[in-house]
């Protein structure tokens, strides 16, 4: 494990084997930090998975306009609480979106090619996860989006890339969470679904957070599409 600097994001990186074939870029939530799921690595059944490279970085710090201007590790400022309007801002996203393709480059100068690689993140993170995904001009091994939303989804079908239109999408929510309302997150796998993404769906009962059903659920899902 180490931590990658400047210029790119500062990273925790856990290898499962020797010289990675596959990466797994995995983002984090809202206040969080690159640590928040690392020890996720070790509850996989890690046979079952190539030599993989799983990079968490930690979001840049910023004032988050719901939390009173409090400056936290954010991936984007959340304008409301409302989920009836538009919350999130699109340049801090577009900016991480930008940062994350800088991560995916920096895998692809270490000879992991983008079909070895998985976009994935929880919450705030998740939503960058689609949201960089679904733009990126080349096709990903895969996409995970746990407990979150399409952020900017007005724009998607305009901005989206048709690299990744077959891309596998895991979308996971809890069925009581109080955060991310659960058919907040079920509305936008349906709009991605009725765009003909081949995205499996999956709830829980749990509330805004990761269950051990969940996480075998991931490891299944990895190991077919990190082949």
């Amino acid at each position: 494990m180490n931590t990658q600097t400047a210029p790119l994001l500062p990273t925790v990186v856990v290898e499962t084997g020797a010289k990675p074939t596959h990466a797994v870029i995995w983002m984090h939530g809202l206040g969080a930090d690159g640590h928040d799921f690392e020890p996720i690595v070790h509850e996989f059944n890690q046979s079952r998975l190539p030599a993989t490279r799983f990079v968490f970085p930690h979001a840049p710090t910023r004032p988050v306009t719901i939390n009173g201007g409090y400056v936290m590790r954010a991936w984007y400022d959340i304008l409301s609480p409302d989920f009836s309007q538009r919350r999130e801002d699109p340049q801090g996203i577009q900016e991480s979106a930008q940062q994350i393709e800088a991560l995916i480059a920096y895998e692809n100068a270490n000879g992991i090619a983008d079909t070895n690689i998985v976009l994935a993140g929880f919450s705030q993170g998740g939503a960058i996860a689609l949201h960089a995904a679904l733009r990126h001009p080349q096709r990903l091994a895969g996409i995970m989006a746990l407990s979150t939303y399409l952020p900017l989804a007005d724009t998607f079908v305009a901005e989206s890339h048709s690299a990744n239109r077959d891309t596998p999408i895991f979308m996971a929510h809890g069925h009581s969470d109080g955060v991310i309302p659960y058919g907040f997150g079920q509305q936008s796998a349906k709009l991605l679904q009725e765009q003909g993404y081949p995205l499996s769906w999956h709830g829980y009962s749990m509330a805004h957070s990761v269950s051990a059903e969940e996480v075998r659920d991931i490891e299944a899902w990895l190991a077919t599409v990190l082949v």
